[in-house]
């Protein structure tokens, strides 16, 4: 299969690639000008990529038009919370029109193409049940949430009024090695390993958390089932909540270092979600996937991740 990933050089992309060419696939990728290839450098030989700016539709109707993918993976986006806050303008159209470009792209070059768009259970919002299955109403919290919903709901109309093959899935929090250290799992074990006194937002969340490498796999198997509906949202996640501070103590009982922890205003959200728990039973009823990986194993991996990149 000829595949195509937009967003390789991420922490996401990065280890789609690596399952991709396990599979023995033919893997492009998309990428900025700017990017920072460091995920991808041990496979850099393996893979051909495209620079490509995602919001140009000339681009990315060229890039397509040269890689006639049989599957596009769609993991490009601005995926941080709290910047969203900071640049909604750039959140919004990053996110929303850079779908939008390759639905048409793909409508007029390669209609039989099959396309993966990654949701978020941040489209969610406020639980009114849980575990939230995919009827729960979407009410998202920051502007992130609204570009999530706005990719999803884009991509389930160009399913329906064109016949595309596009699956939607809605990923709750996943982490794992290589993660930026923006994110809470990653900047924990990065402080951590660092040796310094700890700086921390919110511990008193729950999040439903998964492995990349776990996710990775759910996305691969998304585009394989031939039982899977198109133009139809499927969450993807383990079915557990864990808090905040217990991801904490578990990378301090990791490191076996004594480490002072302090809160850091700069780290609160102006809006958060309280707890996030997802079911995924549709998707696993269709599929037979599920997790492998144990959360003890990814913490680990993330905490000797950050202690060799800091080593390095």
């Amino acid at each position: 299969m000829r595949v195509l990933i937009t967003g390789i050089s991420g922490f996401v992309g990065s280890h789609l690639a690596e399952l991709c060419l396990k599979k023995g696939d033919e893997v492009y990728g998309a990428i900025r000008h700017r990017s920072n290839l460091e995920t991808i450098e041990h496979i850099k030989n393996k893979v051909k990529l495209f620079e490509c700016e995602l919001t140009d539709l000339t681009n990315v109707k060229d890039m397509i038009d040269k890689v006639k993918p049989d599957k596009i993976f769609h993991l490009a986006a601005q995926s941080f919370v709290p910047t969203s806050w900071e640049s909604p303008v750039d959140t919004l159209t990053n996110n929303i029109v850079s779908e939008l470009n390759i639905l048409e792209a793909v409508r007029e070059l390669v209609p039989e193409c099959k396309i993966q768009i990654a949701g978020s259970s941040e489209e969610y919002g406020n639980p009114i049940s849980e575990p939230m299955t995919e009827d729960h109403p979407l009410n998202p919290l920051s502007p992130y949430g609204v570009s999530k919903v706005t990719q999803d709901k884009l991509a389930c109309q160009y399913a329906r009024s064109y016949g595309l093959k596009i699956v939607v899935t809605r990923g709750f929090n996943h982490t794992g090695p290589r993660r930026g250290a923006e994110f809470v799992c990653s900047t924990f074990a990065k402080q951590i390993a660092e040796g310094k006194k700890m700086k921390v937002g919110n511990l008193d969340a729950i999040r439903d958390f998964t492995d990349a490498r776990d996710m990775v796999r759910a996305y691969y198997m998304a585009l394989k089932s031939d039982k899977i509906e198109y133009g139809v949202p499927y969450n993807i996640c383990s079915g557990k909540g864990i808090k905040i501070q217990n991801i904490l103590d578990m990378l301090i009982e990791i490191s076996g270092k004594k480490i002072k922890v302090e809160q850091d205003p700069d780290r609160m959200r102006p809006s958060d979600i309280h707890t996030l728990i997802g079911d995924c039973s549709k998707f696993r009823k269709i599929t037979g996937w599920k997790p492998e990986i144990t959360f003890g194993k990814t913490l680990r991996d993330i905490y000797n991740y950050w202690k060799l990149k800091i080593n390095e």
